[in-house]
C-alpha cells in the first residue's frame, strides 16, 4: 500500500502532478482528480494507480477529440483516425466515443445531413460524388441514403441548369454535338444522374449556332489540313474528314468544306 504525499497544480490550468511516497508518479486532469477523489494522505493500491493512469489516458484522448472537434464537425471515423495518429489505443478511443455520443458532440447521421446540405448549396458536386465522399468519411449506407434526401430533385435541377449555362460558355468553340456530349460527361463526373441532366438540358434548350459552327469547322479544318500536308491529297482528305467527324461536325458540312478547300488549291 502506498500513500499520496502531495498534489501540486501545474502551470497549465486543470492539470495536477501526483506524488506518491514522496516521489512524482504521474499527472492527472481535474476530471480524474475529482472522479477518483484523490487527496493528500490517501492510501492507494497498485491496482488503483493503474486504474487512475488508465482513466487519465482516456481523459487525454477525450480532450484531444474535443480540440479536433472545435474546428468543425467530424464523423466517428475521422475521430478514430485522428486519435490513432495520436497513438491512442482502442482502450482510450471507445470510451471517448461513448462520451462524445452521449454529449451529442458526434452524430454521423446529422453530420451527413449537414454535409449534404452544404455541398448542395456551395459546391458543384452531385449526389453520387457526395455519396462517395460520405463513404470515405465512414458514414453508414442507411445514413447516407437518408442524408441525400436533403438534396432534392428540385435543388439538383436548379444546380444542373446553372452548370449547363456555365459549361456551354466553356465549350462555346466546340461543334454543337461535341458541346452537348462534353456537358453531359462533365455533369456525370460531378455526380448527377442521367435523368436529371437530360431534364435540365430540355429546360435550358441549347440551340445550335450555325454561323459559329461554320467558323469552328473552318478553323479546325485549316489546322488539320496543315497537320496532314505531308500526305497525298486523297489520304489527307480522309484524315481531315475523320478528325472533323470525331470533333462532332456534320458530315455534309465537312464534305462541303473539303470540296471548297480542294477547289482553292
Amino acid at each position: 500500500m502506498s500513500t499520496i504525499t502531495s498534489i501540486q497544480a501545474q502551470k497549465r490550468k486543470g492539470r495536477y502532478n501526483i506524488f506518491i511516497d514522496g516521489q512524482y508518479r504521474f499527472p492527472v486532469s481535474e476530471e480524474v482528480l475529482i472522479n477518483f477523489q484523490l487527496h493528500k494522505g490517501q492510501e492507494i493500491t497498485k491496482e488503483e494507480i493503474e486504474g487512475i493512469t488508465n482513466a487519465e489516458k482516456v481523459s487525454k484522448a477525450y480532450n484531444q477529440a474535443l480540440n479536433y472537434l472545435s474546428y468543425q464537425l467530424r464523423t466517428e471515423k475521422e475521430i478514430i483516425d485522428y486519435l490513432y495518429k495520436k497513438d491512442f489505443s482502442d482502450y482510450e478511443i471507445e470510451p471517448t466515443l461513448k462520451k462524445l455520443r452521449e454529449q451529442k458532440l458526434i452524430n454521423d447521421l446529422e453530420y451527413a445531413k449537414s454535409y449534404t446540405r452544404t455541398m448542395a448549396k456551395t459546391s458543384e458536386k452531385g449526389p453520387k460524388v457526395i455519396q462517395q465522399q460520405l463513404r470515405k468519411k465512414g458514414i453508414l449506407e442507411n445514413d447516407i441514403d437518408t442524408a441525400l434526401l436533403q438534396f432534392t430533385l428540385e435543388n439538383q435541377l436548379e444546380n444542373v441548369i446553372h452548370l449547363i449555362n456555365k459549361l456551354a460558355q466553356k465549350y462555346r468553340n466546340e461543334a454543337f454535338k461535341n458541346k452537348i456530349q462534353k456537358i453531359k460527361k462533365s455533369l456525370l463526373v460531378k455526380g448527377f444522374s442521367t435523368d436529371v441532366i437530360n431534364d435540365a438540358l430540355t429546360k435550358v434548350n441549347l440551340e445550335k449556332d450555325n454561323s459559329n459552327e461554320q467558323i469552328q469547322l473552318q478553323k479546325n479544318g485549316e489546322k488539320l489540313f496543315n497537320r496532314y500536308r505531308k500526305y497525298s491529297s486523297l489520304e489527307r482528305n480522309q484524315k481531315v474528314k475523320a478528325a472533323l467527324y470525331r470533333k462532332g461536325f456534320n458530315i455534309d458540312d465537312i464534305n462541303h468544306f473539303i470540296d471548297e478547300h480542294q477547289n482553292l488549291e
